[in-house]
């Protein structure tokens, strides 16, 4: 899918765009062991980048950015590195007002029960006061797992099986996408993953059944708006036909 550029802050954009890109924020621990940092200064430099790349989302009129914030298997890492990822997300959440603002509307996909309390609530929090919003929507992957939603969107469909809602012959794709976190929004169709990996890593994997992928070894920390549009003109060139000729 396609969508038409509000504004180009590079000349070499091509005119039509993804209506939905998601990034896979991959490398900041190794960019902070390249430099003989902390992994959580790692982190730290990674949420900056994540803001700069949302702004210029928004700036050159793309729809829909998801991001793949923390997986249900980053729960396994060290427990500092763990502590140090959710002391920015209660940072991030409690100052995202400030640039998350003009338009942007913000839901996150995943497992909330898991989060302390206070997280959990500032996200709720977060998704009523820009649920209005239609400028720029992004979608939060936070305790996300592609097979663990699938499994999520087949309990809530057995329930409904149980409770005679719903005949097993009449489930459908579309019954199916309508019970993941995604429910009503567009599917991904340019997916992005820097740092070297040539994986999905269990992101999206409903959604991104048909995307277009582009890998770069850029590390997270390090992607720029620059490096999105060389993704942007890579996706332009490519010939999406969705199993037609």
């Amino acid at each position: 899918m396609a969508f038409m550029k509000k504004k180009a802050d590079s000349a070499n954009l091509p005119e039509m765009l993804p209506t939905h890109v998601g990034f896979i924020m991959d490398g900041n621990g190794r960019w902070a062991k390249k430099r003989g940092l902390p992994r959580s200064l790692g982190h730290v430099e990674g949420g900056r980048t994540f803001k700069k790349i949302m702004q210029y989302c928004k700036d050159i009129g793309i729809p829909y950015a998801s991001f793949y914030v923390f997986s249900t298997e980053n729960w396994k890492r060290p427990q500092n590195e763990i502590d140090g990822i959710l002391k920015i997300m209660r940072e991030y959440l409690d100052e995202v007002q400030s640039h998350l603002g003009d338009g942007v509307r913000a839901i996150f996909l995943g497992d909330k029960s898991a989060y302390p309390d206070d997280i959990r609530q500032r996200m709720i929090k977060l998704e009523q006061d820009t649920a209005h919003h239609s400028r720029l929507t992004v979608l939060l992957a936070c305790n996300y797992g592609g097979r663990d939603e699938i499994a999520h969107a087949a309990r809530e469909i057995a329930e409904l099986v149980k409770s005679g809602q719903i005949q097993p012959e009449n489930i459908t794709e579309q019954t199916i996408a309508e019970h993941l976190y995604t429910a009503g929004l567009p599917d991904v169709d340019l997916v992005i993953r820097p740092s070297g990996e040539l994986r999905l890593s269990n992101y999206l994997i409903w959604q991104c059944a048909y995307a277009e992928y582009y890998f770069t070894d850029v590390l997270w920390p390090d992607f720029s708006p620059e490096e999105l549009d060389k993704a942007l003109i890579d996706y332009a060139g490519r010939g999406r036909r969705f199993g037609g000729v």
